[in-house]
């Protein structure tokens, strides 16, 4: 038997991509939702998906639930407690895009920046262009280390930090998607 992170099942997308349930992707959503029904400041995002959170670990039996089915649960939680026209807005958001620097690193080679740097820009335009609205890149420590080949930190290391957090924000800059938010750690 495989046992799932959480004891949460998997979310299958629309578009067919599948990927682990993460209550940030459902609050973020709920927000979204709140904000086009008018309530900008919405407090209620972050119980009702634990709520759903609850329900997903401790009744839903499927190790895969399609989004349809997501969004009816979230629905259902929203008419309960008297918000239906947030449940009316709510649309979940496409799965979030994860990228992994250390794994960029290892890809292009330790030790090789140019080609490290093609991958990122590669690597972003995809996620870009798959009109997620939600981008977490991290392990920029790690990889800064992996890149100048040091155990410890250096001064040299912040030089590189500050280039690939000024490389990340040019390719932001440079996006089309405005809905679309970037994490870098």
């Amino acid at each position: 038997m495989i046992a799932f992170r959480d004891d949460l099942p998997l979310v299958k997308f629309n578009c067919g991509a599948v990927a682990a349930f993460e209550r940030g992707w459902l609050v973020r959503s709920l927000v979204q939702a709140a904000h086009k029904a008018g309530y900008p400041q919405w407090w209620l995002a972050e119980h009702v998906a634990e709520s759903v959170t609850s329900y997903l670990r401790q009744r839903f039996d499927a190790p895969v639930v399609a989004v349809p089915r997501l969004s009816k649960a979230v629905q259902a939680v929203l008419q309960v407690i008297g918000y239906a026209e947030v449940a009316t807005h709510f649309v979940p958001e496409p799965p979030p895009v994860k990228i992994s620097l250390p794994e960029l690193v290892h890809a292009a080679g330790f030790g090789y920046e140019l080609a490290f740097f093609e991958l990122l820009g590669r690597t972003m335009n995809s996620a870009i262009a798959a009109k997620t609205t939600y981008c977490e890149i991290f392990g920029l420590e790690r990889c800064v280390k992996q890149l100048r080949g040091k155990k410890v930190w250096s001064r040299d290391c912040d030089v590189l930090r500050s280039e690939i957090v000024t490389f990340v924000r040019e390719q932001m800059s440079a996006n089309p998607n405005d809905q679309l938010i970037c994490s870098l750690s």
